[in-house]
């Protein structure tokens, strides 16, 4: 696939595969021939991305042993692997939450394994609130940075007894983006640069904190991205992350905040969101 799919050398001092890591990878393999190159993360509303895969076999989450179940109406709780403009994929058709009530290791355990089966690449989609004035429902925004308010990191529990620190000087791969620009350029897609404010949920924001997000320099705001982030760049993989604007974030405008708009946004911005995904996929698969 050429080196743009390559593993860098691992960011982080993970141990080796536990058994609950190798057990899950034993029973995806038995099921999809080819390795996964890259991981899709599908936020709400965007699951329908996945029925572009070519060749699909579908594994329910439930399935999966050690995989969380997905709980959030418009995640579909399975994996979708296949191929999609010529690179072998697995697409997460639904991802899981701290809110929840999931723990972050949790939520790390299916990138775990999907690294383990030899994913390179990682790219995280989600549906996010506009901070920055001038967004409009169905932008998209690509992450160049964000702001962690979740303050829950999978890595903590790898750190017990092991090296401390990750280096985050450049959590969001910076050739992906400008291979993400490129894309949206030829294909006259809007798609603006930004930083993603990760915050625990389930609520939305009040127009307090949304002021404070913007004084802080966030540009969005969701409820997901930087856990899978962090164990992503642990595992050593590439990052490219999306946010699909689904609404104006709480003092913006006069309308109430409702998940119902954020899947039917999402939904609408899907097929923007896929023709750029094929784009980016196309070109690191030329090299």
């Amino acid at each position: 696939m050429g080196r743009s799919f390559a593993r860098r050398e691992t960011l982080f001092a993970h141990p080796p595969p536990d058994e609950g890591v190798a057990a899950a990878v034993e029973f995806l393999r038995d099921r999809v021939a080819q390795p996964p190159r890259v991981v899709l993360v599908l936020g709400s509303g965007l699951g329908g991305i996945a029925a572009a895969i070519a060749n699909p076999v579908r594994v329910p989450y439930r399935e999966v042993p050690g995989f969380p179940e997905a709980r959030v109406a418009g995640h579909a709780g399975a994996l979708v692997a296949g191929s999609l403009a010529g690179v072998e994929v697995v697409a997460m058709a639904g991802r899981f939450h701290l809110y929840e009530g999931w723990n972050p290791t949790s939520i790390a355990f299916p990138l775990r394994v999907l690294a383990a089966m030899g994913a390179g690449c990682m790219v995280l989609t989600n549906a996010a609130g506009a901070v920055r004035e001038g967004f409009l429902p169905g932008d998209l925004m690509l992450v160049a940075d964000h702001l962690d308010f979740m303050r829950r990191s999978p890595l903590a529990e790898a750190l017990e007894g092991g090296p401390r620190g990750l280096d985050l000087s450049d959590p969001y791969d910076r050739e992906l983006q400008q291979i993400a620009l490129e894309v949206a350029t030829a294909e006259r897609i809007r798609l603006a640069r930004g930083v993603y404010a990760a915050v625990l949920g389930p609520s939305y924001e009040t127009p307090a904190e949304v002021r404070m997000l913007r004084r802080l320099g966030a540009d969005a705001v969701g409820m997901s991205t930087v856990p899978e982030t962090l164990a992503a760049r642990s595992l050593g993989l590439r990052v490219l992350a999306i946010s699909c604007i689904t609404n104006a974030a709480a003092g913006l405008s006069s309308g109430k905040l409702t998940h119902d708009e954020v899947l039917q946004v999402g939904a609408t911005a899907a097929a923007r969101l896929a023709r750029l995904l094929d784009g980016v996929l196309r070109r690191l698969a030329a090299g």
